[in-house]
């Protein structure tokens, strides 16, 4: 008789977490970043509260999810970077081996989609076109190396300095990091350097959040301070 080893169990028992269709949607919706009530999932995957409160409860307990309580309401998050690293990459993976994906049913998915190919949250940091030329522009100034791996150069700290972002060197979790991008297939900027210029991007209003999904839009100002800062030209943004 053969003894399965642990490691062979927990692994089954992770991937039979995502192995549900509205399992999967709760944890893609949360990819943004944000907390959600449970019953802003369960109308967000179309299931009854008490199904969704019994997803969450197995997420949760499987350590995908992490529940906060504020009185009477439940917030539910992704339990760390780590998880949503998880996810981000089965997405990218799927989508690599999916191929094209089928023609929009209607003109309101269509633009949806084009809104999240545009520019999106991959958690707490930023993806689609917007992530991609924020890093392509960061390496081709110097800022942010990928000749072996994801790193910003000195120079590269020092520009976050002047941005009023202190990175922690020696910290959890890795300085900088490739995501892979699951619209673009090229990698862009995660990890703890990521998360520092997404939130910037963000209180500053260079920019805004847009529908109920994890599309962002580039404002006026952000064109204006991106152009200044890594000459990104506005046609690269829409």
């Amino acid at each position: 008789m053969t003894t399965r080893s642990p490691a062979a169990r927990d692994l089954a028992s992770l991937a039979a977490l995502l192995a549900d269709e509205t399992r999967a949607a709760f944890c893609l919706a949360l990819l943004d970043g944000r907390a959600w009530t449970a019953g802003e999932l369960a109308r967000h995957a179309r299931v009854a509260p008490s199904t969704a409160s019994s997803h969450l409860g197995r997420l949760v307990g499987g350590g995908l999810l992490a529940e906060e309580r504020q009185g009477r309401h439940r917030y539910v998050r992704l339990a760390d970077a780590r998880a949503a690293r998880l996810v981000e990459d089965l997405v990218a993976h799927t989508v690599a081996d999916a191929g094209p994906p089928p023609p929009p049913r209607t003109l309101r998915e269509a633009g949806a989609r084009s809104a999240m190919a545009r520019g999106r949250t991959c958690y707490d940091h930023l993806a689609g076109r917007l992530g991609i030329a924020i890093t392509d522009a960061m390496t081709a100034r110097g800022l942010l190396r990928q000749d072996a791996g994801f790193a910003p150069s000195e120079e590269g700290l020092r520009w976050f300095g002047e941005l009023g972002l202190e990175l922690a060197v020696r910290g959890r979790r890795p300085l900088a990091r490739g995501c892979l991008d699951w619209t673009e297939r090229r990698p862009h900027l995660a990890g703890a350097a990521g998360a520092a210029l997404c939130r910037h991007v963000l209180d500053a209003g260079w920019c805004v959040r847009v529908g109920t999904e994890r599309a962002v839009r580039v404002t006026g100002e952000g064109e204006q301070a991106l152009a200044d800062l890594l000459g990104i030209g506005a046609e690269a943004l829409r």
